[in-house]
Order: C-alpha cells, then structure tokens, then sequence
C-alpha cells in the first residue's frame, strides 16, 4: 500500500519550508525520499533541478538530521560532529574550524570533549543537529529534530535555525507535526494528510487562508473547533444550518450550492469565539456553559458546552471574569465561519 500518493512538492530555493502534518501522515517517508534513503516506486525526486534517483545519499550533498539522536557513544561530541566531514576527507584544520563554528553557533561548544553518556537528552539533539548541519551545502534536511526538547529550549532553537537559515542562505526543509513550531520557523508550509500534499504555500497565507480543513484543524493552538453544517438555499440566498447557528454563506464558486454539496463542516478557531456579547455588532449569539478552564497565565482557555456541543475559546486574562460563572453568552462573526466541503475537504466559502 503506497504511504505517499499524487505528491507534488516544489521547494524554493533558500526558503525555509516546512512540511507539516499529523503523525503518521508520511513525512519521515518524504525525508527518506529525498536524502535517498528510501526510493520511489514511481515519480523522480529533483535536486537542484536534476533527477537523483541514480544518486547514493552520500552523493547527494544534503546535510541531514534525523529524529534520533543516532551519535556514536565511543566518539566524543567533536568527533561525532566531525564525522560527516571525516568521511569525505576534508582536511583536519578545515574540520576543527568548522566544528568550532558550528558548536559555538548552537551554544554547545563547551561540551566538545564530552561523550555522548555525558550529555542530556536536550545537549544529545544539540550535537545531533550540529553533526546534520556541520557539511558545506545548499539544502538541509531536518526530520522533527526538535522532538523531546523542553518547551524553552525549543524556543532558543527556533531563533538559532531561523539566523542558521539567514546566514547560510541554504535551503532547509523541516517536518513537524508541532503547529507553534510550525508558524515559528516556517517561510513556506507544506501539509501533508495521509500522504497526501492538501495544502501550500506562504505560512501567512497557509494560516489565516487554508485551503482544506485539515490545514485549519490541526494548525493552531488549541485545536479549531468543527461543526457539521447543511447548506440550502432560501429566496436565493445560499444559507448554512448547523445545530448552533444559522447564517448566510459566501461561496468561493457562486453556483456551486445543489446536489452533491449539502454537506459542509464549518470550522471556528477557538481565538475567534467571543464571551459576553449582545449581538449588537451582528454576532450570531448562543448561551453555553463552562464545564472546564486552564489559566496560562496571560490567557485562559475555557472548555465550554453549547446545546450539548464541545466548543474551545480563548479568553485574555484581563477578561478572566467572562468565564468564571457557570454561564455565558458566546458570539461568532458570521465571517469568521468558514465552510470546507465534508466529503473533500476543500475550503468552499465563509459566513457572509
């Protein structure tokens, strides 16, 4: 059974693409594909613009960093992070500069003379991605490397491989199924749902116009809240019925509303669910109850149930007294409603 199926994927030069998906949705398959680990049954995989089916992954000059740490326990971190280089004989002063240069620019140079039993799990994915990123090229590729670090590290890692990127000029393609880190790194987002390409393009553009319901459900934190819709069409009006709400709709293709198209799932992302209002500014209103709250300390997400439905809003904590009584009155913008086809998954409009 194929994992990865009508895949199309151009990557722009020195961009910083990431390729973003559930787990299991096929993007270690991807890197393997394209560091030459793993082989097509079909297709071509192009390297600057040339076919490298026929191309060993050694030959294909791309620096790589897997999940796993994968360092040699008897090696010190010099000399797993010279490797690479060790392999192809670069000279020795040539590799003690650049490993040098590469330690101190992802704060790891103190541990040099270290082994791997020595480090924690944090310094071990240092000195893996290090050891990836260690070769003279034009194209990195990095496959969830970021997974299992502390939330703070993590963060001083964005920063780092964001003005690693810059400095290089390089191309870097990185996997995740992390939407913060997804929207932290990203120049370009790639989704991939069950291996297959749903959506591409600008992180912005990806973001705050996605163009299949997976990219809007599963990027962004907390996770979007869905509901099943039915479209039908009043004094020819095309109108969306769900159990919450009823609203008028602005189709992407005006005469597509009729058979075969009644079915829709409209989304909400939990940022876009108001508290306490009246309906003054032409909000679609509902009385829900607050079953659960988690204070972040600057916002709070409240867990909320609606006619029986699960809904997810995030309230600023200067606002933290909308949800702490048992009830309270939500508003959606009918614009802020966005409608994707249940059957393909394609975007097909929003709330007008």
């Amino acid at each position: 059974m194929p994992v990865l199926r009508d895949l199309n994927l151009s990557v722009e030069a020195g961009a910083f693409t990431v390729i973003f998906g559930a787990p299991a949705c096929g993007k270690s398959v991807l890197v393997r594909l394209l560091t030459g680990l793993e082989k097509p049954t079909a297709g071509q995989v192009l390297l600057r613009g040339e076919d490298a089916a026929s191309l060993a992954p050694g030959d294909r000059n791309i620096g790589y960093v897997p999940q796993s740490f994968a360092l040699y326990p008897h090696y010190s971190v010099r000399d797993n992070i010279a490797y690479p280089l060790t392999l192809i004989g670069v000279p020795k002063t040539e590799i003690e500069t650049t490993v040098r240069q590469v330690s101190e620019q992802i704060k790891i140079d103190h541990l040099l003379d270290k082994r791997p039993d020595q480090l924690s799990g944090g310094e071990k994915q240092r000195v893996a991605l290090a050891r990836g990123m260690v070769k003279h090229t034009d194209i990195f590729v990095l496959d969830d490397s970021l997974v299992g670090l502390d939330f703070k590290l993590r963060e001083q890692l964005f920063d780092d491989l964001r003005q690693m990127q810059e400095d290089l000029e390089a191309t870097f393609i990185y996997t995740t199924s992390d939407p913060l880190e997804t929207l932290a790194l990203a120049d370009q987002v790639a989704v991939l749902d069950a291996g297959s390409m749903v959506d591409i393009g600008p992180v912005e553009e990806i973001y705050w116009h996605p163009q299949h319901l997976r990219t809007m459900e599963l990027l962004g934190y907390p996770t979007s809240n869905l509901l099943s819709g039915k479209l039908v069409v009043q004094s020819n009006q095309v109108r969306c019925r769900t159990s919450l709400f009823e609203f008028p709709v602005e189709l992407n293709q005006p005469d597509s509303a009729g058979p075969g198209l009644e079915d829709v799932t409209v989304v909400i992302r939990p940022q876009d669910v108001g508290l306490g209002m009246d309906g003054q500014d032409g909000r679609l209103l509902s009385q829900a109850q607050v079953m659960l709250r988690d204070d972040l300390g600057g916002e709070i997400i409240a867990y909320l149930d609606v006619e029986g439905m699960p809904l997810v809003t995030v309230v600023p904590h200067a606002k933290d007294h909308l949800v702490s009584e048992d009830s309270v009155t939500i508003g959606v913008r009918p614009s802020a409603l966005v409608l994707f086809d249940s059957g393909t998954g394609q975007r097909i409009g929003h709330g007008a």
